[in-house]
């Protein structure tokens, strides 16, 4: 009988992946209350204006205003529309469906009464003395000092699922985190970041407040020379974990994640709407919102070809799931480009592929359709298993390939999948939360209700000619070789020729050469212990990551290397790298 492989995360090691990568820049970060205050004050400004972030809380503000202690204060917010009125605003944007709505054209002078805020712009005029305007939009009523408190979307949902978040203008306080939520991704977040991306350019300072007890403020300056410099070198997001469902192990072991979790299940390693930027500025650590870089640096980040066709948006998103010991993900399928574009508003959809960094010997990823299955009936079983009636059986419909480490599962969007005991690399398009739910193997959600599911988005968006011959053909292992030199190989991995990103994976004992192709590169060290990453002309430091960890290469950073590091040296390493075709992604199949 052959032996199988033990599992990495069961393996003798010493994990070294990084949680909290910093990005070293240059400049001073005044922490505390009292100094932040103390630096506004010396600025000698008579008008403060303080632009809020959805997310932070009144009693930050409240903490900021008695450390300037101005003679006048103006809330922004009571010239908001009353809370009924903006309900009736954002509704055609939320609809009915407990996860999806319609990605808002809003702007945040949508909220506001006008008249209102001319009657507060008068009060800033005839202020005799120091005033501080302060709340979302405050720049609306008066020209100053500017500084805003921002906020990562991660420690905002943190904060919703602590009854600690009200959305923009609402007054929900206490209801389901999964309802703040959805009016976060669809409204709150798309308003409050067309608003932020005009103020990046001229902000005086930047207020930090993700841990209240040691807020963080950086100049302005610093900050755009910082991420200034970010754009033009190899850089790492802050990672986050989430338990889930199906949640695994591996990752609590490989990643040396707390124990205060009966199980991991995410990861967004490279979501930068979603993770932030760490800072480190001569050891104070200033943390924001990755996604001001993609705002502020759209071309020396992403390239021109990238940013002309996506703006100034970050499309490739690099993701773990974890079943090893847990279940199965939910099966699921993702939109047509077509259909996100007019049900949803987004301009393109979740193509994506299942990159294993691991798998149990049972170890298993559902793709595509079996040969033969009658597609009514098919739909008729999944809607009986969720009103209750019998288990629905996947493996009579669906293809169940075994899974192995290092194989790679390509799923153009319209692919049904789902993947079992097994340490999944997501490598996909960023559109992540459009997931339709085809049957969550009848167990609750985390919270112990049931999560929804998604049949009929998902009937009309299933491609049924996707069946057993078609998937082993194209989308299971279409391993290319490229090229190869002294200590290193390339293979082209993926993705499918309808998907618009490309990987490819490098092989290497020596020095692995990557050629600039004018577009950001995000790669993850996906074999080996560590590995450094070097400009051939010195246009950056010399870059460090270790096993898992997966680190974006923008566009200006140009051609780089890779070779193993010192706990890596004698042993094969391997990179697996995506990026942006620069041609058309072929017509779907």
């Amino acid at each position: 009988m052959t032996e199988q492989p033990v599992p990495m995360h069961r393996r003798a090691r010493t994990p070294n992946y990084d949680r909290f990568p910093t990005v070293p820049v240059a400049g001073t970060c005044h922490t505390g209350w009292e100094r932040i205050g103390r630096a506004l004050r010396a600025t000698g400004a008579r008008v403060t204006v303080i632009e809020t972030y959805p997310g932070v809380r009144d009693k930050e503000i409240a903490a900021l205003l008695h450390a300037l202690d101005p003679d006048e204060t103006i809330d922004a917010t009571e010239a908001l529309l009353a809370p009924a009125q903006i309900d009736r605003i954002v509704a055609p944007f939320l609809g009915e469906d407990p996860v999806f709505g319609y990605l808002t054209s809003l702007t945040i002078e949508d909220f506001y009464d006008q008249a209102a805020l001319g009657r507060l712009r008068e009060r800033v005029a005839a202020a005799p003395g120091s005033v501080v305007v302060h709340g979302p939009g405050a720049s609306l009523l008066a020209d100053g000092l500017l500084v805003l408190m921002d906020m990562p979307r991660w420690e905002s949902q943190l904060r919703m699922r602590r009854g600690e978040f009200t959305n923009l203008g609402a007054a929900n306080a206490g209801v389901r985190w999964q309802q703040q939520y959805k009016r976060a991704y669809f409204v709150d977040w798309r308003v409050a970041d067309r608003h932020k991306r005009a103020l990046l350019a001229r902000l005086d300072f930047t207020v930090d407040t993700t841990d209240p007890e040691q807020p963080r403020m950086i100049n302005g300056e610093v900050m755009r020379r910082g991420l200034s410099s970010i754009a033009g070198r190899p850089f790492r997001v802050v990672p986050y974990f989430d338990p889930a469902p199906w949640g695994g192990q591996w990752m609590k072991t490989v990643c040396d994640l707390p124990d205060d979790e009966p199980n991991y299940g995410w990861c967004f390693d490279c979501v930068p709407e979603e993770n932030s930027l760490l800072l480190d500025l001569g050891g104070a650590r200033f943390e924001m919102p990755a996604a001001n870089l993609v705002f502020a640096e759209p071309r020396a980040l992403l390239g021109d070809a990238v940013y002309g066709r996506f703006g100034d948006e970050f499309p490739i998103r690099f993701d773990f799931l974890d079943t090893i010991e847990g279940g199965s993900l939910s099966l699921q399928v993702h939109p047509l480009t077509e259909y996100i574009q007019h049900t949803f508003g987004m301009h393109y959809t979740q193509d994506e592929s299942y990159y294993l960094l691991d798998a149990e010997p049972s170890g298993g990823v559902f793709l595509g359709v079996r040969s033969g299955v009658d597609r009514a009936e098919m739909l008729r079983a999944l809607r009986e298993a969720e009103a209750g009636g019998e288990p629905f059986d996947a493996e009579r419909y669906v293809n169940l390939f075994p899974a192995r480490k290092h194989d790679h599962f390509l799923i153009p969007a319209g692919t049904i999948h789902s993947s079992r005991r097994a340490m999944v690399l997501e490598i996909s398009a960023t559109p992540y939360i459009f997931t339709f739910k085809l049957w969550d193997w009848d167990r609750p959600g985390l919270d112990g209700e049931p999560r929804p599911v998604h049949i009929d988005h998902g009937e009309r968006v299933i491609q049924w000619h996707r069946d057993t011959s078609f998937a082993r053909e194209q989308l299971v292992n279409r391993i290319t070789p490229l090229a190869s030199g002294d200590g290193w190989r390339e293979e082209r991995t993926g993705l499918h020729e309808a998907e618009f990103i490309e990987t490819r994976r490098h092989w290497f004992t020596g020095v692995a050469p990557h050629l600039s192709r004018s577009g950001v590169e995000v790669l993850n060290l996906v074999e080996g212990e560590d590995a450094i990453v070097r400009s051939p002309d010195d246009a950056f430091e010399p870059f460090e990551v270790h096993y898992a960890e997966t680190f974006i290469v923008p566009a200006a950073a140009g051609p780089y290397v890779i070779e193993a590091g010192a706990r890596a040296a004698g042993t094969e390493c391997a990179t697996i790298k995506a990026f942006v075709r620069t041609h058309a992604p072929a017509a779907v199949p």
